[in-house]
């Protein structure tokens, strides 16, 4: 992309996208992910580091806190942070395919496994790359947001984590990338929360079932039971959004079901 003054909607959406994919402090000239992309893109790395910034500066979850962008974020910054938070799926893989054609030199794929549909008879070779394009862009976005830890346990192995929907990748197509529908999770309390053994308040306290508390099991004891009322870590960025964890708890939660 030649470099000029202004900022082209192809290099601020570039950007956005690794801005999503990227820890809040990770947003510095000497990030090797934003030196990649501002040599490919034409920018220097201190100015698409300060255009992060500048989306930083448009995040609700890292204002709120009293941390604050750049206080120069662009008209064409706002647009691009609502055409992505409008329309996920299409500009997650828009803006990957469009990174590819101009920087072909793979990027490590994080995809998590568990996020492919279990049935790809019959799907095109593009389908089943989009696919992974798509989980890939979750995963990273959910678990930089995170700090790379387990929200409610702490566990910082990144072969045990999770990028883990709070509404399921079949209930909500238009969330399905939203990283404000995510939690980072170990891979067993992803599988509680997933069945519905275990939910959040809408303050993000854990709630654990009776039905786990029922089972009097020592690990069950040891791992579930001293969540019950703690508050998980909250990420840096893409808060979990309150409706999304109210149907959570009233759809998946199994002590709702059974009233």
């Amino acid at each position: 992309m030649a470099t000029s003054k202004n900022w082209t909607k192809e290099q601020a959406k570039l950007a956005f996208h690794l801005y999503c994919q990227l820890a809040f402090g990770k947003l510095h000239k000497g990030n090797p992910e934003i030196i990649r992309l501002a040599k490919v893109i034409g920018r220097t790395p201190s100015a698409l580091a300060m255009k992060l910034v500048n989306f930083a500066s448009l995040d609700p979850a890292i204002t709120s806190t009293g941390r604050k962008g750049l206080d120069g974020a662009s008209n064409l910054d706002r647009e691009i942070w609502a055409e992505f938070h409008a329309d996920w799926e299409r500009l997650a893989v828009e803006c990957e395919m469009l990174r590819r054609s101009i920087d072909p030199e793979p990027i490590n794929d994080e995809a998590d496994e568990s996020l492919v549909p279990e049935d790809f008879t019959g799907e095109t070779r593009q389908v089943v790359t989009e696919q992974r394009i798509k989980q890939n862009f979750f995963r990273r976005s959910v678990l930089s947001s995170y700090g790379g830890r387990c929200c409610m346990s702490g566990l910082a192995e990144p072969r045990l984590l999770v990028a883990s929907h709070i509404v399921p990748w079949s209930k909500d197509k238009n969330n399905r990338l939203n990283p404000s529908n995510g939690l980072c999770l170990s891979a067993i309390h992803d599988r509680a929360f997933d069945k519905g053994l275990i939910t959040l308040s809408d303050d993000f306290k854990v709630i654990v079932s009776d039905e786990l508390k029922r089972k009097n099991e020592v690990f069950m004891n040891a791992v579930f039971l001293p969540l019950d009322g703690q508050v998980i870590s909250l990420p840096d960025r893409f808060t979990p959004t309150t409706t999304f964890i109210a149907w959570h708890r009233a759809e998946l939660f199994v002590d709702s079901r059974r009233k």
